[in-house]
């Protein structure tokens, strides 16, 4: 069985809507800021202020290239689709699902960029972010 695996921006709902899912077609639940988080034993906004994004980035790549995914439902960081090598994992062993809120929901749901550890670049906007990781700016990897 595949595993069901949610992206989308920061304040999606990836994780809220992703702990019901599983719980609704009794499936195990997997967070992957939370793993990330757990091996290594920091937030994800130390990583981001000690080695910068780009470290988080591969982080992320490497936790989710380490899945074993069969059947889960999976809240990714929203950030998982800046590395091509983690989406084809993702998009071959499971089901993309795309969560999406206009950019005025995600606005009001994200008070404090910084404690929550969100992956944009100094100096930019959350709406350039929330511009950037639309559908139509990142191809999906194509069935293999």
């Amino acid at each position: 069985m595949k595993a069901l695996v949610l992206i989308g921006m920061p304040g999606a709902g990836k994780s809220t809507v992703g702990v019901l899912l599983a719980k609704t077609l009794k499936r195990p639940f997997i967070d992957t800021d939370l793993l990330i988080q757990q091996r290594e034993n920091r937030f994800l906004r130390e990583i981001i202020a000690q080695e910068g994004m780009e470290a988080l980035l591969d982080i992320e790549a490497r936790v989710i290239d380490e899945l074993t995914l069969q059947g889960q439902v999976i809240a990714t960081g929203g950030s998982v689709i800046y590395r091509e090598a983690a989406m084809a994992h993702l998009h071959a062993n499971g089901v993309i699902v795309y969560l999406s809120l206009p950019y005025a929901v995600i606005e009001r749901r994200i008070r404090n960029i910084t404690n929550r550890g969100i992956a944009i670049k100094p100096g930019q906007s959350l709406r350039n972010l929330y511009d950037e990781r639309q559908p139509s700016t990142h191809a999906m990897p194509t069935s293999p």
